[in-house]
C-alpha cells in the first residue's frame, strides 16, 4: 500500500522530519541513559559486592539506598521527559499540524 499524495506531503514536509528527529534523539539517548544506570547496577550487584553489600548502619548495605536511587532516577527522567513532551513536543506538534492544515478534529 502506498502512502497517498497526503501523507506523503506530510512525511516530506522539513517541520515533521524535524520534529520526528528531535523526538527520536531524546528517546534515543534517555534509553541509553537509563540502560548505563540499570545495567551499571546490575554489574556493582555482580562484580561490586564489597561495594554494594558494605555495611552503612542500622542493618543496611550500600546497595539498599543505590537500588533505590535507581528507582528514583528513573522516575526523574521520565518526569523531565513528561516535561519536555508537553513543553517542547506538543507545541512542535500542534505547529505541523497548523502549517499541514491537519489541526481540526485530530
Amino acid at each position: 500500500m502506498s502512502p497517498s499524495s497526503e501523507h506523503r506531503r506530510i512525511l516530506d514536509d522539513p517541520e515533521f522530519r524535524s520534529l520526528v528527529l528531535t523526538r527520536d534523539r531524546l528517546s534515543t539517548a534517555l534509553t541509553v541513559v537509563m540502560l548505563a544506570v540499570y545495567f551499571g547496577f546490575i554489574a556493582l550487584v555482580a562484580w561490586g559486592r564489597g561495594v554494594i553489600g558494605a555495611d552503612i548502619g542500622g542493618g543496611f548495605t550500600a546497595g539498599v539506598p543505590i537500588g533505590i536511587g535507581v528507582i528514583l532516577f528513573s522516575i526523574i527522567l521520565t518526569a523531565l521527559y513528561v516535561r519536555w513532551a508537553n513543553v517542547r513536543y506538543d507545541a512542535l506538534v500542534d505547529r505541523v499540524r497548523r502549517d499541514l492544515g491537519e489541526g481540526h478534529g485530530s
